[in-house]
């Protein structure tokens, strides 16, 4: 049941993103993306720790604005 909640509360949340995401830049965009990616790796990685979960935002948030940079 708990697996059931989760992915529900995960769509919602990538839905409630994505339709804020309209008047965001490309490297804000890329941040945001990468600091969901980076928070879902953390959590996963750490056993679902919030240091875990926290620091994987930050740090994939950090990579992602980063990869626009490189492209100009």
């Amino acid at each position: 049941m708990k697996t059931i909640h989760l992915i529900s509360i995960s769509a919602l949340a990538t839905a409630m993103m994505l339709g804020g995401c309209s008047g965001m830049s490309s490297q804000d965009k890329n941040t945001a993306t990468g600091a969901v990616i980076g928070g879902a790796a953390g959590s996963v990685l750490t056993g679902g720790s919030a240091a875990g979960t926290v620091g994987g935002a930050v740090v994939g948030g950090v990579v992602g604005h980063e990869v626009d940079k490189e492209k100009k």
